[in-house]
């Protein structure tokens, strides 16, 4: 069941979830289950933030959104391992299935609210940058604004490095080694280096490292799909639906200088 509601507040003082109940149907606690994972939203002065508090004081002209997705709602989120705690940002694990980024529906199942409910002290959460649900590995989450825009910084001037391991359909072990793929993705310039690391003894299998120098959607999963050698457990790019386990590609390494220390980091798993 999706419903989609909005509601213009006409009197300061008014309650959200009666507003948003009148407007939906649903019942109290249903909504307010909604807000707690972040599928509630007030607009104040053209500014759109999530409103998790029910008795939060609205103003008149306030816009409540309500995007409530029961089947989304109801998901648990997969739990990440704390790697570091930098104070400003901090460096997670992230397992299959757990998302990077919310969407208006709700963000309880992403890195970032999971970090905001756990980190002591508590603190806000930014998201710097991606990593696939179906993917696994390392990922940074900022807790200031300024700290989120710092890191995008230097990820966007490619000052990180960042490597994956893949398991990957059949035999690398005669390709070029290191391999690197060219290949356009959306129209964008996007390059993979492709490093050949072990094949299984029935040759159905190669253990590859990854570099990337652009971070292009999906863009390892699709150049390892373009050279005929798919993910393991793909289920866009590859066979994952008659592999029979999740996808096989891990960020294990990230290394930037700390901006907070002004030093080399490395971090892997």
């Amino acid at each position: 069941m999706k419903i989609e509601s909005h509601v213009v507040v006409e009197s300061s003082g008014q309650n959200a979830v009666d507003l948003l109940q009148q407007a939906s149907g649903l019942a109290k606690q249903r909504i307010k289950f909604a807000m707690t994972q972040g599928a509630v939203w007030v607009t104040r002065d053209s500014h759109t933030q999530r409103l998790r508090r029910a008795k939060r004081k609205l103003r008149e002209g306030d816009e409540l959104h309500l995007y409530y997705d029961d089947e989304l709602l109801a998901e648990v989120p997969a739990e990440p391992t704390l790697v570091a705690d930098v104070g400003e940002y901090s460096v997670w694990n992230k397992p299959y299935g757990l998302r990077s980024q919310g969407s208006k529906w709700g963000d309880h199942c992403t890195v970032g609210r999971w970090a905001e409910r756990h980190l002591q002290p508590e603190r806000p959460a930014f998201t710097v940058h991606r990593l696939d649900r179906a993917a696994n590995g390392l990922i940074l989450v900022a807790h200031s604004k300024s700290m989120a825009a710092t890191l995008s910084k230097i990820f966007q001037s490619r000052k990180v490095e960042k490597r994956y391991l893949a398991y990957v359909a059949g035999d690398l072990s005669d390709q070029v080694n290191p391999l690197r793929v060219d290949q356009p993705i959306d129209g964008r310039n996007a390059v993979s280096e492709i490093s050949f690391e072990e094949v299984s003894a029935d040759k159905s299998q190669s253990l590859v490292e990854v570099r990337i120098e652009t971070g292009r959607k999906h863009q390892i999963r699709r150049h390892l799909a373009d050279i005929g050698h798919p993910v393991i457990g793909d289920r866009l790019y590859g066979t994952g639906e008659m592999d029979g386990v999740d996808l096989q590609l891990t960020a294990y390494l990230l290394a930037f200088r700390c901006p907070v220390t002004d030093k080399k980091v490395e971090y892997r798993i």
